[in-house]
């Protein structure tokens, strides 16, 4: 069975910093994009961040220049160091991947990590 494991997350002032974690475990043959996306209360779930198993990033535009994703594919790990964060990055953040089992290819969420930024 395939899991998605977050940590990491937590209360932060605004201006501060977070890094984000998520281990894949279980009978994984390949995993190709990682991703994480978030979801502020009321709102719909967003696309912060992902990448593709070469190594191609990809983000919200709300988060250029202050989010970075990484990714160690022989650890099936992917990661979000947040910076310079802001109260309106304040939700739920949940990893996702698009991972190959046996006989099967499908996504995969994560339990979701709560990130809130205030002072």
């Amino acid at each position: 069975q395939v899991q998605l494991v977050e940590s990491g997350g937590g209360l932060v002032q605004p201006g501060g910093s977070l890094r984000l974690s998520c281990a894949a475990s279980g009978a994984i043959f390949n995993i190709y994009d990682m991703a994480w996306y978030r979801q502020a209360p009321g709102k719909q779930r967003e696309l912060v961040a992902s990448i593709t198993s070469g190594g191609v990033t990809n983000y919200a535009d709300s988060v250029k220049g202050r989010f970075t994703i990484s990714r160690e594919n022989a650890k099936r790990t992917v990661t979000l160091q947040m910076s310079s964060l802001k109260a309106e990055d304040t939700a739920v953040y949940y990893c996702n991947a698009d991972i190959v089992v046996p006989f099967n290819r499908r996504e995969y969420w994560g339990q979701g990590t709560q990130v809130t930024v205030s002072s």
